[in-house]
């Protein structure tokens, strides 16, 4: 980290504006890789209904349990990109939570709806 960025308190506009680009790229990823997940929990359902209904088919019920459980890691990664955005708009974008310093650029372009400097991170596991 260079001395300039230890002395920003904020991103310039410029900035907030690349990496409100970034995070809209991650929410259309994040949307559609919802959309395949709920597609298929939707295949599964359907393939399912057309066996014997007295039959339970275990395969199905894991592979449809599996695919409940990304569809809601979307979810949530998609919440926490809209939040993010939220941030961005709000000029606070980029502050560690813990701290209030700048979270550095490398992590924000890793993880873009990241709340925690990398250091404040360590320190809570």
């Amino acid at each position: 980290m260079n001395t300039d960025q230890k002395e920003k308190t904020r991103y310039t506009n410029a900035e907030l504006k690349e990496f409100e680009i970034l995070i809209e790229d991650k929410l259309v990823q994040a949307r559609q890789q919802l959309k395949f997940y709920l597609d298929q929990i939707s295949d599964v359902g359907q393939s399912a209904d057309a066996k014997q209904k007295g039959l339970e088919d275990g395969t199905s019920t894991a592979e449809t349990e599996r695919l409940h459980t990304l569809a809601a890691r979307q979810r949530k990664l998609i919440q926490h990109l809209e939040n993010a955005k939220l941030r961005i708009k709000n000029n606070v974008y980029g502050l560690c939570r813990e701290t209030g310093k700048l979270i550095s650029k490398e992590r924000l372009k890793a993880v873009p709806h990241a709340t925690l400097s990398i250091s404040a991170k360590q320190k809570r596991k």
